[in-house]
Order: C-alpha cells, then structure tokens, then sequence
C-alpha cells in the first residue's frame, strides 16, 4: 500500500531538509560555477561531471577536482575561488522552491524540530537562508565542515538528529537527490522525494528510494497539515 504524508509524518518529532534542489531552487547554477571555473584553466567541462560529484562535500568536491583535473591550486584555493564566483549568484539570484517558506512557517507552528543537512558550504548556506529570509525557521544547520564524509553517508542526518536530541526514527528527510535520499535511509528516517527539474532524470530512482514522492510543496498542506489533528 502507498504511503501517504500522514503515514510518514506518523509520530514524527523533527523535519530535515537538504538545501540545494530541495529548500532552494539552485541547482541550474553549480554548473555555471563549474564552467567558468574550468574555463579559466582551459578545461572542456566534463558532461559526466555533475553524476560524478553528486553528494560529495564542498572539501571532497575539492579533492575531487584537484585530482581530476591534475590541478596546482591548493584545496583551500580552490574552494575560495569557488565562493568568490557563486556568493553573488547564490544570495542574490536564487530563489526559494514554491511554497517553502510557508510549509516551514507551518511545521514551526506545529511544533517539529527543523534542520539543514547540506553538503554546501557554511558560509553559502547561511548567507542565502539569510537572504531569502528564513534562517530564523531552522533550529540547526549541518555544513560541509561539520562531516568527515558526503552523501550517501548517512553522517550529516546523524548529526542533525543528534543536533536536535531526535532518533532516525523520529525524523522525516526531505532530498532531490539518489544520493541524499540513501543518507537518509541509512540514518532510519522516513525520505521524501522532492521534484527538481535539474534531476527528474533520476525520478525512477528517486521514486524507488522514497517513502513518498513530493511534486509540490503544496501538497502538504492539502495532503498534510489541513488533516492533522
């Protein structure tokens, strides 16, 4: 039988949320970034690129392109060009996938516990929550810095469940990708699926890996919040 929103908000204390294609609509820039990074080295930009460094840390990103790309940049570097290049772009051109803002507004409202669990950066993460003005609505965020290992490691859920005192099992994961959706199995929270248009190509997976499949976020509060007790 299908699971419904209720069923996968059943007893549930906490709600965490990947940032990139999942809270925001920022997916369409990482490429532009890659590119004009590349380009600056006279490097074609691979098509197998994004697939290759899906759910990867801002640092093993890093590692990744520094060994790839046989580049003499030191990881510090690289990571500081690349926040030179997307912080304008980020806090300033990115906007929030419809509906969120409200949906976050109303799980506060009902009393759940919020996270980001993100494999960006600190200093990306709290400038765009900042800038689109709904930092205040997540009571901790899980960075980059704060894990040794990326998606599909389940660290970063870990330590946002920790973070907020909650079990796997009390925590719902919100993600738009294979890779994070597999995070958040493997740290025992119910998944939801959210559509993204940069990975619909993966929705057949994507569907496979969830408990639910989100189109919209106005889907819960049709599908959710308007049933809760």
């Amino acid at each position: 039988m299908k699971n419904t929103l209720i069923d996968i908000f059943k007893d549930k204390k906490a709600v965490l949320f990947d940032l990139d294609g999942t809270v925001i609509d920022s997916m369409w820039m990482w490429k532009d970034v890659d590119v004009t990074y590349l380009s600056k080295r006279n490097i074609e930009y691979p098509s197998s690129l994004p697939v290759e460094i899906e759910g990867k840390t801002y640092y093993e990103t890093a590692v990744y392109f520094k060994e790839r790309f046989n580049l003499p940049d030191t990881l510090e570097e690289i990571m500081d060009e690349w926040h030179e290049i997307s912080y304008d772009i980020y806090c300033n051109k990115v906007m929030l996938k419809d509906k969120v803002k409200d949906v976050l507004i109303t799980l506060k409202e009902k009393g759940y516990k919020t996270a980001i669990a993100t494999s960006n950066s600190r200093a990306l993460t709290k400038g765009v929550l900042e800038s689109l003005g709904i930092y205040e609505l997540f009571d901790t965020l899980v960075c980059s810095e704060d894990v040794k290992c990326g998606k599909p490691d389940p660290e970063v859920y870990m330590i946002a469940c920790k973070n907020l005192g909650v079990l796997g099992s009390e925590a719902v994961v919100f993600e738009d990708v294979p890779q994070g959706l597999i995070a958040g199995n493997a740290c025992g929270c119910k998944t939801v699926a959210v559509f993204d248009e940069y990975s619909k190509m993966y929705d057949e997976e994507k569907h496979k890996l969830a408990d639910y499949y989100l189109m919209s976020y106005s889907e819960m509060f049709t599908d959710l919040f308007e049933r809760q007790v």
